[in-house]
């Protein structure tokens, strides 16, 4: 089974920038797709990016496009999610997860398969 480790979350000003890492512990080509969702408390989960894993095409939620950007190396088995021009409404915890057998049009419409421990993003003045 492959698990998929979530990391670089921070506390930013309004404006700033974030790096958030999804590490496959073994090929990111074991899925399908591979996303991110995030969850502020009170809120339901958003779905907010996701990268179909063979074909690369990417999707965005409308919340965040423009703004966050979707990535995966293949070499280092990661999917990354560059968050920029964060906006305070965009404080929440957030995920990674993987699918397989489905992709991310699925994804997007709430389908996130299993997910782990996610990393707090906080913005903040």
């Amino acid at each position: 089974q492959v698990n998929l480790v979530v990391s670089g979350g921070g506390s930013v000003q309004p404006g700033g920038s974030l790096r958030l890492s999804c590490a496959a512990s073994g090929s990111t080509l074991d899925y399908d797709a591979i996303g991110w969702f995030r969850q502020a408390p009170g809120k339901e989960q958003e779905g907010i990016s996701c990268i179909n894993i063979s074909s690369g095409v990417t999707y965005y939620g409308d919340s965040v496009k423009g703004r966050f950007t979707i990535s995966r190396s293949h070499a280092q088995n990661t999917v990354y999610l560059q968050l920029n021009s964060l906006k305070l409404e965009d404080t929440a915890e957030y995920f990674c997860s993987g699918v397989w057998g489905k992709y991310c049009s699925v994804y997007m419409a709430g389908d996130f398969g299993s997910w782990g421990q996610g990393t707090q993003v906080t913005v903040s003045s």
